[in-house]
């Protein structure tokens, strides 16, 4: 077994969660940990149900896009939510683990940059931002009324090398400490950074989801967003800041406002 492997065991020593990841599932290899939390929701999984892999053979990010899931250097995890909010409250969850995520690299001493609606960036030494992780959530329900969100995440932890197509715009916490990172240790401080914002997220809906994002995340900021529903399949402007349902709010160069709910951001 890996010298940083996730066993329960492990995990629970060093957590100081009351219920988040007191579940846990560690699996060597599986298709996709999103998958699995799914099936384990549906079968009745409390919230806090962590599934972490050493590998995903099918592992997946947003639009359906393969994510890179070598065996053995990074953290590929899903974790099983049952919020206290109506389905329509439920989108901003991806801001909220993207905080939380941002928050646990932090204590590793870097300076995480959020990019709506789902990506945490580092900088490198040129200035320039690379993607270090990326939140997947997909909510479902098990009946009529048990809702279930599976928040998945990947972090590029220790991988050095990244495929052709990956290689100008990814990073890994080795990269940027210049060290390896000891996942079970980085898995403990994401989860010890989740549970107070899943907490006041019931509370509070979205506001606290946006409040939490926004704080590492640079606005006003240039940029452009591609995607379905866009004139030209482009709008460029100065991103604003997010609004309470999670929609990012841009101003074009004419001084139009716009709602995006969906699409591609760049800078």
């Amino acid at each position: 077994m890996d010298a940083d492997a996730l066993d329960a065991e492990r995990l629970a020593a060093s957590l100081g969660t009351r219920w988040l990841g007191r579940a846990f599932e560690w699996r060597d290899s599986c298709g996709s940990t999103n998958d699995l939390a799914a099936e384990r929701a549906r079968a009745g999984a409390p919230a806090g149900l962590v599934v972490a892999a050493n590998a995903q053979t099918a592992g997946r990010g947003r639009l359906r896009r393969r994510w890179h899931s070598p065996q053995g250097e990074n953290l590929y995890l899903s974790i099983v939510l049952r919020p206290a909010r109506p389905p329509w409250e439920i989108p901003p969850l991806t801001l909220l683990a993207g905080a939380a995520v941002a928050r646990a690299l932090a204590t590793f001493g870097l300076a995480p940059r959020l990019k709506w609606p789902n990506d945490v960036e580092l900088g490198d030494e040129a200035g320039a931002r690379r993607k270090v992780a990326g939140i997947l959530t997909e909510m479902a329900t098990a009946g009529p009324s048990a809702l279930h969100v599976v928040v998945g995440i990947g972090i590029n932890v220790n991988g050095v090398d990244f495929p052709p197509e990956l290689a100008a715009r990814a990073t890994s916490l080795r990269r940027a400490l210049g060290r390896p990172v000891d996942r079970a240790a980085l898995l403990a401080a994401l989860l010890d950074a989740l549970e107070p914002l899943a907490e006041e997220f019931d509370r509070r809906g979205p506001a606290a989801a946006v409040e939490a994002f926004e704080a590492y995340a640079a606005f006003p900021t240039r940029c452009r967003v591609t995607g379905p529903g866009r004139p030209g399949d482009r709008l460029e402007g100065v991103a604003l800041g997010i609004e309470a349902d999670g929609a990012l709010r841009l101003r074009d160069d004419t001084g139009q406002i716009h709602r995006v709910i969906s699409g591609e951001l760049s800078t």
